[in-house]
């Protein structure tokens, strides 16, 4: 049909939530674009998901069984997408009714587009300070925040050439860094020469959780375990090393000059992560 826009595949990696997923579905059946199938891995090893999906049977949804793990349940839709545009929204986000209208739209106005990145913000219209408030065209330098695996929209042929998600990234990866899946692809997908722009203006509802101190600090171990072993997967540059190491050992100090102990913790967590992350990022996976 001529100037049909492009439809979408949707992967959604999804374990031990239904309220959340119902969530997902229903802002799925409003989007006013609904060119769109939703890919649901699921890494239960029981049928919970059974009413949720036979509640929204209006969408077209493909149930695929998937073993325990983001990239591996990711990596389980990937032989059967067969959409325009591939996108990865996590099972507890909501995308706001316009979005894939105006991703599709996007796409179709530039065949030189590969890729969007957008942002992700809470039901109040809060986002994280760490968001970089200005579009780019991303960069191997310029990525790490501007990017969400909730907010990532490529074309199928990009996919195609990438391939599979690491599998030792990713939450359920079983190793320390498991988070940054999202950044590993696209650094992977730049260097096979894709065009991905950021543009803060596109937005994918994902309310931000509460942790507990404990639970902070573990995260900013994670996190920063993940991008050490992005840094060293990639072979970024000392320089680079460096300033990724920098900005959580100054945020020790400030925070300890302040006398934020917890947020201290976190910093200091966050660079042990880092430079535990770059030593164990030996054996290099896809």
């Amino acid at each position: 049909m001529p100037g049909e826009l492009p439809s979408f595949d949707l992967v959604v990696a999804t374990v031990g939530r239904v309220d959340e997923l119902g969530r997902l579905l229903a802002s799925l059946g409003r989007q006013r674009h609904q060119r769109f199938r939703v890919l649901v891995a699921d890494q239960n090893d029981d049928d919970r998901l059974a009413p949720v999906l036979a509640a929204h049977a209006t969408l077209e949804l493909v149930h695929l069984r998937a073993s325990p793990g983001l990239s591996r349940a990711r990596n389980a839709a990937l032989p059967h997408v067969t959409a325009d545009l591939v996108a990865f929204p996590d099972d507890d986000c909501a995308y706001p009714e316009g979005l894939l209208e105006q991703i599709a739209a996007r796409f179709a106005a530039s065949a030189a587009l590969d890729g969007l990145s957008g942002r992700v913000v809470g039901h109040d219209g809060w986002s994280a300070p760490s968001w970089r408030p200005d579009a780019a065209l991303l960069a191997r330098d310029n990525l790490w925040n501007r990017a969400n695996a909730g907010a990532i929209f490529l074309r199928r042929h990009v996919v195609e050439r990438v391939g599979a998600f690491d599998e030792r990234l990713g939450l359920g990866s079983g190793e320390r860094w498991s988070s940054g899946e999202e950044i590993d692809y696209l650094i992977r997908a730049l260097a096979a020469g894709a065009r991905i722009e950021y543009d803060p203006e596109l937005t994918v509802t994902h309310d931000e959780k509460r942790l507990a101190p404990d639970a902070l600090r573990a995260r900013g171990y994670r996190d920063g375990a993940s991008v050490g072993y992005l840094l060293r997967k990639h072979r970024y540059p000392a320089r680079t090393l460096a300033r990724m190491l920098v900005r959580p050992a100054g945020g020790t100090v400030l925070a300890l000059a302040r006398g934020d102990l917890a947020a201290a913790r976190v910093h200091a967590a966050t660079l042990r992560g880092r430079l535990a992350g770059y030593r164990g990022a030996g054996g290099r996976t896809r």
